[in-house]
Parts: C-alpha cells; sequence; structure tokens
C-alpha cells in the first residue's frame, strides 16, 4: 500500500520550530509530529504551529492510545484525534505496537505486549476498533524492547499476526530493527525480509544508546549509525523507496546536520527509484 505521503522528512519537535519556519520546503518533504503534544494549542505557539502545517504534508505518530494495554480504548483522545486529523489534512496516522497506560494511569513508557495468540487477537481488535472511530487505516510500529515476557512466537510472527488479523498499515522503524537484533541475538536482514512490504506506509529511522556489547537503547538522540543506513538502503531495495521521517527528540546537533541527515535519507531512496533500477 502506499502512503499520500512522499520523499524525507523530519520528527517536529518544539525545539526546532524556529529552525522550521525558517526553512524551505525543497529541504524537507514532510513532518510527522505527535497529534497529543498539539491537540487544543492555541496563542502564539498555536498560530507558529498553524504556520508550519499550512506549509509542510503531516503525518501524526500518536503516543498514547496504548494499543495493547488492559483498560478500554480512550474514546475522548481518539475523537480529539480524528478531529485533528481532520482538520489539519494529515495524511497518515500511526501508532506503536506496545501499551502505556491502565485503569490507574499513564506510564509515559512504550511496555511490551506478549508475543501470544491471545494478544494478537486482543490488539488487532482494538486496532480495528480504533479505525473505526477514526474513520481511517492506521498503522502500528515496531517498537524497540529489553523485555519479551511470556513469549510464545517471535516479535515478527507477532507484528505480522496483527498487521493480518487487524487488516491495518505498518510504520517499520528501522533503527529498532537493529537495536531489537543486538538486544536479542537475531538477524536484522532476516527479520527485514520477512516484512510485508505491502502493508509498511512510511519509515522511521534514527540513532540510539549503546549500553553494552549487547544493548542498545532506542533514544533518538543521536546520529544515525552506518549500519542501520545500511538497513534502510535494504528496506529501500526490498520495499521501494518509501517515505522515511528521521527522528530526533534531545540533543540536539546544529540544525544543518538533521538537514544533511534528511539529504541522505533522500540520496538513499534516489538509489532506488523506478529509474535507477532499470524498471519501465
Amino acid at each position: 500500500m502506499s502512503s499520500a505521503l512522499s520523499g524525507a522528512g523530519l520528527g517536529l519537535r518544539r525545539a526546532l520550530l524556529d529552525d522550521l519556519i525558517a526553512t524551505p520546503r525543497p529541504a524537507l518533504d514532510f513532518l510527522e509530529l505527535a497529534p497529543e503534544n498539539w491537540i487544543g494549542i492555541g496563542g502564539r505557539l498555536g498560530r507558529r504551529f498553524q504556520a508550519i502545517a499550512e506549509e509542510f504534508p503531516l503525518a501524526c505518530h500518536g503516543l498514547s492510545l496504548s494499543i495493547g494495554g488492559p483498560a478500554p480504548l480512550d474514546h475522548r483522545l481518539l475523537a480529539d484525534v480524528k478531529a485533528f486529523l481532520d482538520r489539519h489534512h494529515v495524511h497518515a496516522y500511526t501508532e506503536h505496537l506496545s501499551w502505556c497506560s491502565d485503569e490507574q494511569g499513564h506510564l509515559y513508557d512504550l511496555m511490551p505486549i506478549p508475543f501470544t495468540e491471545d494478544a494478537v487477537r486482543y490488539v488487532a481488535s482494538r486496532i480495528r476498533e480504533a479505525q473505526d472511530h477514526l474513520e481511517r487505516r492506521i498503522g502500528i510500529e515496531n517498537v524497540s524492547c529489553y523485555a519479551t515476557p511470556g513469549a510464545e512466537m517471535t516479535e515478527l510472527e507477532f507484528i505480522n499476526g496483527v498487521l493480518a488479523e487487524a487488516d491495518c498499515d505498518l510504520l517499520l522503524d528501522v533503527n529498532n530493527i537493529y537495536v531489537n537484533s543486538v538486544n536479542f541475538q537475531y538477524d536484522p536482514h532476516e527479520f527485514l525480509a520477512g516484512i510485508n512490504g505491502q502493508r509498511t506506509i512510511y519509515l522511521h529511522i534514527a540513532g540510539h544508546a549503546v549500553k553494552g556489547p549487547d544493548l542498545r537503547v532506542d533514544t533518538h538522540g543521536a546520529a544515525v549509525i552506518e549500519p542501520v543506513w545500511a538497513l534502510l538502503g535494504e528496506a529501500f531495495e526490498r520495499f521501494g523507496a518509501l517515505p522515511t521521517v528521521l527522528e530526533r527528540d534531545f540533543n540536539f546537533p546544529p540544525f544543518a546536520e538533521l538537514i544533511d541527515e534528511v539529504a541522505q535519507i533522500r540520496a538513499e531512496q534516489a538509489k532506488f527509484a523506478p529509474n535507477n533500477r532499470g524498471d519501465a
């Protein structure tokens, strides 16, 4: 499935607002943001966001739906998100394949879902419910994780099971594949080969932290490393030059360095454009 998005984008963070407002459109094809961070924002900040929203195509990547959580889905949140997506003509909405809250409150972290058949059915039913409320397809993202409690299948089997059962799309995070491949000692290339490219609507790439020889933590606080760039190129070779977002959440370098990384995404995409593959 193809998205209305195209090219290379950047995650919208408040610390980057001034730079983004001053950035000409050719440097960035689109922006991705968490709707929870902007719903209901008015005043000067709201006006600045509106100016950016009118300049760039937008994708939204949610933080709070807790698609695998034990509490009922938050229908008020879904209504607010739907209104936001409609108002700003957002091209794609995605969420994490994880959970972050229960009846007691919000954990502000992405907790792993057990890789089981029961969890596949449970999560898929909640994704279908969310899609019904939003009146649109959504994409779920493969997340980094550091424990796999109660696993009865592999991460890849779990992801593909959810995609098929829910009939939803995938936001493929290439850095998370690499991080998990180190943490759980699997082959990232075999994992990528098992991904359903027909359901993949766009990609994430980011930096991470090295905490030990067999531990990587997905931080979005560093530059992308070469093995992750190589894995991105492999994803483009397999699935085509899908839209791709550079994520950076903190420890920001000079803005020009972020634009250089976005340009590197675009350069990788160009290698796999149809006219460079010998396609008719």
